[in-house]
């Protein structure tokens, strides 16, 4: 048996289009599923977590959406029995398709989903925050805080956005948002303490961002070095002043921020609002994926 949570909303409406294709083809082929489509935010992860709650059978969930849709799917799995998790990529950035080397044709995805010739098992991270009240996020892509996460929610408001991915410009949302955020940008002080023993100060930090997967904001390849199963976070950390911009790069396992007022926190372009202590993991437990 096959579950697909499908977001029909995806890319401005080509989530239900592409589902369409595959809905045909598992009828024309006779596979066996069931499909749940998304209303809103959050749907994805209360669908997952109610899929799986308490099954010890094995279970094949395909999420058909954007990087957002997965994440959602993601964090709202329960790991109690064989689980393996796929994928048909339909948003505008699809930055794991893109750092997975998934088909862009549904049917190919769908194809490759019922014939697999080999698995992946994939890192995910744990994302920490809140003082009130702790909330932990997993993300499959990437997490951060500052510039990018700012982007995020720009675009998660933008109505310039929706016009754009209506006429196949979704990435250029991308660039506008992050030009008008960049104006916005106010650096602040702060520090990262790496695997709880290392601790680097940084004065004027833009963003950090913590990534499984290479590429990040629909296409720009942040983290050249990242490999999504060898346990660690790959950390770029931007930090300028007024005469100078660095970039630094770590690697670790397990990452605390701490920035010196909240910035703005995304998960897998996901907001999580505005944070200034955050923790990030890179769990040893992997998630087994089609690919």
């Amino acid at each position: 048996m096959y579950y697909f949570i499908v977001n029909p909303n995806a890319g401005c409406g080509k989530g239900g289009r592409l589902w369409r294709a595959v809905a045909i083809y598992l009828e024309k082929h006779q596979v066996e599923y069931e499909a749940y489509l998304t209303a809103g935010r959050g749907d994805a992860r209360n669908i997952a977590r109610e899929l799986t709650d308490g099954n010890r059978e094995p279970q094949v969930i395909v999420a058909v959406g954007g990087d957002g849709t997965m994440n959602e799917v993601l964090d709202g799995l329960v790991f109690c029995g064989p689980l393996t998790l796929g994928y048909i990529p339909a948003g505008s950035g699809n930055d794991l398709a893109r750092s997975l080397k998934l088909p862009g044709n549904p049917v190919k995805a769908l194809k490759r989903l019922l014939t697999p010739r080999h698995y992946r098992m994939l890192d995910y991270g744990i994302l920490t925050y809140g003082t009130q009240e702790v909330s932990h996020r997993r993300f499959l892509v990437s997490a951060g805080i500052g510039f990018d996460a700012a982007v995020c929610h720009d675009l998660l408001e933008s109505k310039l956005r929706q016009r754009l991915r209506r006429v196949g410009l979704g990435r250029l949302s991308y660039l506008i948002s992050g030009l008008r955020q960049l104006f916005k940008c106010k650096p602040c002080k702060g520090y990262i303490i790496l695997d709880g023993v290392k601790k680097v100060e940084f004065n004027h930090i833009a963003f950090i961002s913590c990534h499984i997967q290479p590429f990040e904001g629909g296409g720009f390849k942040l983290a050249p070095r990242a490999n999504c199963s060898d346990g660690k976070l790959s950390v770029c950390v931007v930090s300028h002043a007024a005469r100078r911009k660095g970039v630094r790069t770590y690697e670790c396992g397990e990452l605390f921020i701490h920035t010196e007022r909240g910035l703005p926190v995304h998960a897998d372009g996901e907001s999580c609002g505005i944070q200034s202590d955050l923790q990030l993991g890179c769990i040893a437990r992997k998630i087994r994926i089609v690919g």
